[in-house]
């Protein structure tokens, strides 16, 4: 379980757990999918993936930081059901939104893929698009992943996350 209440540590268990280390996962190729998008010129739908992608990637940023305290029950009516907020937050928003993200950014490199011909002397943002939908695919599977782990340990009728 997480740490008593008064003291303030590390729940070490949680950081090498399964669901601990997708959550480093899905930080690390989260930021480089909405920083990716961020840094180059982007318009129309893109709006929507950079949205998707930080509004998940603040809220991970808050699972992963109240488990990693063991602070969740400080959170109320969603601390009582931690393991059915991870499980909701992978498979509805972090799956869905990032599946959509990608498709956008997948979508918006096919569309900017001619100006990766050799000889084509403008600015090309088909590098950057590429490169973010490649991460936010990986990053849908990575929450599909937790999803799953989730899912299982509620199956097997646990209520913790580790």
């Amino acid at each position: 379980g997480p740490p008593a209440r008064g003291s303030l540590s590390l729940h070490r268990a949680f950081l090498r757990s399964p669901l601990g280390l997708l959550r480093l996962g899905q930080l690390v190729l989260g930021a480089a999918f909405w920083v990716t998008v961020a840094a180059h010129k982007y318009e129309g739908a893109a709006h929507f993936a950079l949205f998707a992608a930080v509004l998940i990637w603040l809220l991970t940023l808050a699972l992963f930081g109240l488990s990693l305290l063991g602070r969740w029950e400080l959170v109320p009516w969603l601390g009582s059901r931690w393991l059915l907020t991870n499980l909701v937050h992978d498979l509805a928003l972090g799956v869905g939104l990032y599946a959509a993200a990608t498709g956008i950014m997948g979508h918006k490199a096919k569309q900017r893929s001619f100006c990766n011909l050799p000889g084509y002397s403008q600015h090309c943002l088909y590098s950057a698009y590429l490169s973010a939908s490649i991460c936010g695919g990986i990053t849908a599977c990575l929450y599909l992943f937790s999803g799953l782990y989730c899912l299982l340990r509620r199956c097997q009728d646990q209520r913790d996350i580790i």
